[in-house]
């Protein structure tokens, strides 16, 4: 025991802190190495394409967690699953660092997503399974697993930023594929650690269905990788832009057709009918909340990358360097914020979940602020300085954890029993929905039309407020409808 913990929980803190090294570090350059000029090793594709495939990929990746879940409690348990998504990812990030035709590198995000949605998930199961009483002590454990994901999503882009600036996009993304190794040759010599836990799949008929599912999966492994040889052999072409506007749509029927079924089908009475309008308007919330979130590794990585005075002394701050500042703020700031939630609650003032979103959205409007006073600088004809993209990140880092520490926990409470996994889906898919659109929103900066970048990032502050405010006027209402859960 490390701390009253399993020493166990070290082996997934670095498992899961190299795994968003390697993650974090290559996000932190997808975007600039797929606008940048082919004669500077790029693909040289317009912004409105590039951010449309980095919107794909960000939601692929949550939604990918649903079957990596599915695989690990079905067919090969969560440690294996780990195992192999770790190494998919690995593959993968490799494939990025080739030279080549796109479709090598396009494939290389594929086999990540996959990866991503095989580790991710899993390795969370591995921490929850090393708490089995719950509690107090399983929330803490969590805790300290939430600042090894964001130690790495700090380390990683300040590594593969620098050496992608210095000695070209391949190396930087060699960089990335590097780090998960090292979890993954951690986790397999520690796994006796786990006693079990996540060794085999989780299984309610004695294995009397395995067949059964091996071959479902297996179908589905066939449709998957022929759909994929069409695309990649170029027998069937696909704009990104108009497919992420196509799952953007897919995306809300799914969510509409659920939440009927919620409402009419699911046989809920009426208790739970009203806690799943909370659920809805959560759903709609993340979604909108993840749609500006996100702009930090689309437009506002490209804002870095041309409009920011990156020089200090004669040293150039990589771009990329940029998307290490959430993370930082995050491992500042969660401990912080965990306290004034439990100095809240002791004086029974703290905020129901529909005021810490409400606080949330509002939060990550306003820092979208900075962002008009660093566009109109633009427009002006000067660089703006770095420390308006970095208030941007603080401001959007205090409204992450009014949201997404709070929001997961407050959907599997209102849910009915019966429905918990489902709702764990619908959070994936809410936050899935929100990366797309971000995506979307990004490429909607025109880099020809200096004059209309103030006004794209008012728009965010606009909607991101007024959504906002809107739930701020309509929380008191919201929260009767959850019908005593906090």
């Amino acid at each position: 025991m490390l701390g009253g913990h399993p020493r166990a929980l070290s082996t997934l803190f670095f498992t899961e802190m190299w795994e968003r090294f390697t993650f974090y570090g290559m996000r932190a350059l997808l975007v600039l190495f797929l606008v940048d000029a082919i004669d500077s090793g790029g693909y040289g594709l317009d912004d409105k394409t590039a951010t449309a495939i980095y919107g794909l990929y960000t939601a692929a990746v949550f939604m990918a967690a649903l079957p990596g879940g599915w695989v690990a409690d079905r067919l090969i348990g969560a440690q294996r699953a780990v195992m192999v998504g770790g190494t998919l990812m690995t593959l993968g990030n490799l494939m990025l660092t080739i030279p080549g035709p796109k479709e090598l590198f396009f494939g290389g995000l594929v086999v990540i997503i996959l990866g991503v949605g095989l580790l991710k998930p899993n390795v969370s199961t591995l921490v929850a399974d090393l708490y089995p009483e719950g509690g107090g002590r399983r929330d803490a454990g969590f805790t300290i697993f939430y600042m090894g994901i964001n130690l790495g999503a700090f380390i990683g882009p300040l590594i593969a930023g620098w050496l992608a600036q210095r000695y070209g996009w391949r190396v930087g993304f060699l960089a990335a594929a590097i780090g998960l190794p090292f979890g993954l040759l951690q986790f397999w010599l520690s796994r006796h650690l786990f006693n079990g836990a996540g060794a085999q799949p989780n299984r309610n008929d004695g294995g009397a269905g395995l067949a059964g599912d091996w071959k479902r999966f297996s179908i589905a492994l066939v449709v998957f990788a022929l759909v994929a040889a069409l695309l990649f052999s170029g027998v069937v072409h696909l704009d990104p832009a108009r497919l992420a506007r196509g799952a953007a749509y897919v995306l809300v029927g799914m969510g509409f057709l659920y939440f009927l079924y919620l409402f009419v089908g699911a046989g809920l009475d009426p208790v739970e009918r009203r806690r799943m309008i909370v659920v809805l308007v959560m759903f709609l919330a993340v979604a909108s909340f993840w749609s500006g979130y996100e702009q930090a590794g689309s437009s506002l990585n490209l804002f870095a990358k041309r409009h920011i005075d990156r020089m200090v002394g004669g040293f150039e701050i990589p771009a990329g360097w940029f998307q290490s500042v959430q993370p930082a703020f995050v491992i500042v700031f969660a401990p912080l914020f965990s306290v004034l939630w439990v100095r809240l609650a002791q004086r029974n003032l703290d905020p129901a979940a529909p005021l810490k979103f409400a606080f949330g959205l509002l939060l990550m409007g306003l820092g979208f602020l900075f962002m008009v006073v660093a566009a109109n600088m633009v427009v002006g004809g000067a660089n703006a300085p770095a420390y308006l993209l970095v208030l941007t990140y603080l401001l959007t880092v205090f409204g992450e954890l009014c949201v997404s520490p709070v929001g997961l926990s407050t959907v599997t409470k209102l849910a009915p029993a019966r429905l918990v996994g489902q709702m764990m889906g619908v959070w994936f898919l809410g936050s899935s929905l929100g990366k797309l659109m971000a995506g979307l929103i990004a490429g909607t900066f025109d880099p020809n039309d200096l004059a209309a970048m103030p006004g794209r990032y008012l728009d965010i502050v606009f909607y991101a407020c007024g959504i906002g405010a809107v739930l701020l006027l309509l929380s008191p209402r919201i929260t009767r409808l959850m019908g005593g859960v906090r």
